[in-house]
């Protein structure tokens, strides 16, 4: 699903994001990527969908190799990877629905298969009654909901959410930890970077552990080791 062989990331201003990372993340895990501000976390997750590209090393993804897809290839590898982001990024002038539908939108669907797989999406995440409110009108656990639903509705094969709670309130991020695993519980893979002690130590996960560049650690049901 996810395979990682001593990749190193080092950006043009000469900062070392990561060091000889090897990983293997098998379909259907959910992982927590945990650690330190500035370890790493993000440079890990962004490579797995080709934000970035590793200085060295190779890295697989859905049996595709990062080091030689070529640049036309990369959205069709996107397709099986949904994104989820701390700031939403949603359309402000476009409805829930139309948020949603555009993911299918771009790859051509069909009207009737975009308007049943919205619906069942917006469904899961409980938004079908909230269809055509705007982004402003909702709360920001509401409009968490909704990049989910627009991150899942081509039915992914990996889910990456980088710090998807960490602007929302405890009830609502354990709403929304409920639906990540309501998500993975269909054979998703979730990869979750957080700072969140409390959520990886109660809802127990894999858990890898980066700090300055490095796996320091990486255990099946672990615990966050870090002080946030």
């Amino acid at each position: 699903m996810i395979l990682m062989k001593d990749v190193h990331k080092t950006y043009a201003n000469g900062v070392s994001a990561l060091s000889g990372v090897n990983i293997d993340i098998k379909q259907g895990e959910f992982t927590y990527i945990v650690g330190p501000s500035g370890a790493g976390k993000s440079t890990f997750i962004r490579l797995i969908y080709r934000e970035v590209k590793p200085t060295d090393g190779s890295i697989i993804v859905n049996d595709i190799d990062l080091s030689t897809i070529k640049e036309k290839r990369v959205p069709y590898l996107r397709r099986d990877v949904g994104v989820i982001f701390q700031d939403f990024k949603l359309l402000p002038k476009l409805t829930v629905y139309e948020n949603v539908a555009f993911a299918l939108e771009v790859i051509e669907e069909t009207p009737r298969n975009i308007r049943k797989r919205v619906m069942d999406v917006l469904e899961l995440v409980g938004l079908k009654n909230k269809a055509r409110f705007i982004p402003d009108e909702l709360s920001g656990g509401e409009q968490q909901r909704v990049s989910i639903a627009r991150a899942i509705v081509n039915n992914p094969k990996i889910v990456i959410a980088d710090e998807p709670t960490g602007n929302l309130d405890p009830d609502t991020s354990w709403e929304i930890m409920k639906t990540f695993e309501e998500i993975n519980t269909k054979g998703t893979t979730v990869i979750m970077a957080t700072h969140s002690r409390e959520i990886v130590n109660t809802i127990k996960k894999r858990v890898i552990a980066i700090e300055d560049g490095l796996i320091v650690r990486d255990e099946v049901r672990g615990e966050y080791g870090y002080e946030v």
